[in-house]
């Protein structure tokens, strides 16, 4: 035998061992008769829905597709709540309403602004002295509207600030200073101090970092070496965070792959047993001219871009089954040349001429 043909038989039959529906099609008739006369049993045949709109015959039924495998557990997207802190010294924001910033824009500042606005300094850092924080505070802001370009006026007033619990104030302060100055040291150490008090580990860090580093305090070196393990731990637990939902993302990417290779592979099976069993292949007369029967070409006929066109044409497929049923209808089409070219590229393929 023809080491080829053998080769087709032999995926054929395995064709339908994986979809035994296969057997119970119209067109393969012929097949069960010869099966049940060599004494073999068939497979019963599955019940199916009414038409195709739910499923093809020659595919697996929908309903007895494997139900959907259960979804993995949700994590939470967040998990900064496990870490745990020692918050003592921690306080409430402060929520009033922002302080007098001065015209900064402007102000036309004269000799004599800046002298005022020096001695209003100086009688504010003598009620600092004294401990009466509301005139320090009330002193500072008489001396920024005199002039309002003067970083250390707002640095002083932040501080005045810390002293009095209200450190989202004395942050506001600090960013103005900076942005007028942002070589000196002080608006770093008391906005280092006021995200301290808020809990606000990592910007406390950075600012007394900054503060000592462009001029070293003591007071500030202090704070700082005690926020920075915290500072530290939440930038450990990030980076913990960021692996963890990388590997998550990598995995449910491979997840995504693999059931897309299956879905494929399912889809080409199902594709394969439908053109099996739409009319490529005739009954027990054989092929169209005589051919003898037996396995066509499967991988050829899956592989033929102008034959796998043809059979798209319901002209061509009409008149194809007609001939399937009875080779003598070939004598119908001779004058056909879309018909004949299918019947031609067939024969052709299985060592036989078409004949009427």
């Amino acid at each position: 035998m023809d080491p080829r043909k053998v080769a087709e038989l032999k995926g054929f039959v395995q064709l339908c061992e994986s979809n035994p529906g296969i057997l119970h099609l119209p067109e393969m008739s012929f097949f069960r008769s010869w099966l049940q006369s060599m004494g073999a049993t068939l497979p019963p045949q599955e019940m199916k829905r009414e038409s195709c709109q739910t499923g093809c015959p020659c595919g697996p039924s929908p309903s007895a597709a494997s139900p959907p495998e259960p979804e993995p557990p949700v994590q939470s997207e967040s998990e900064e709540s496990e870490i745990e802190f020692d918050n003592d010294g921690v306080i409430e924001p402060d929520t009033v309403d922002a302080q007098d910033m001065g015209e900064f824009e402007n102000t036309e500042i004269t000799e004599e602004m800046m002298d005022q606005a020096n001695e209003k300094k100086i009688e504010a850092i003598n009620a600092l002295g004294e401990g009466d924080l509301q005139k320090a505070l009330d002193l500072f802001t008489e001396a920024i509207r005199l002039n309002p370009r003067l970083a250390i006026l707002y640095a002083k007033r932040a501080s005045v600030y810390i002293k009095m619990q209200k450190p989202n104030a004395a942050i506001r302060d600090c960013d103005r200073a900076i942005s007028i100055n942002p070589d000196s040291a002080q608006p770093y150490k008391w906005r280092g101090k006021a995200h301290r008090l808020l809990g606000h580990w990592e910007e406390a860090a950075r600012d007394l970092a900054t503060a000592c580093k462009l001029d070293y305090d003591e007071d500030a070196s202090a704070m700082l070496k005690e926020v920075q393990p915290k500072a530290n731990k939440i930038v450990e637990h990030r980076r913990k965070y960021e692996r963890k939902r990388e590997e998550k993302e990598i995995k449910e990417k491979q997840e995504r792959v693999k059931k897309a290779r299956e879905e494929h592979v399912r889809a080409q099976r199902e594709e394969e047993a439908r053109q099996f069993g739409g009319g490529f292949f005739p009954g027990a007369g054989g092929f169209p001219g005589g051919a003898p029967a037996g396995m066509p070409g499967l991988g050829d006929l899956f592989k033929d871009p102008e034959l796998l066109n043809a059979m798209k044409d319901p002209e061509v497929m009409a008149a194809f089954q007609d001939v399937a049923q009875n080779p003598a209808n070939i004598s119908k089409y001779q004058n056909n040349p879309k018909v004949m070219a299918l019947i031609t590229k067939l024969s052709s393929k299985f060592g036989a001429s078409p004949q009427p």
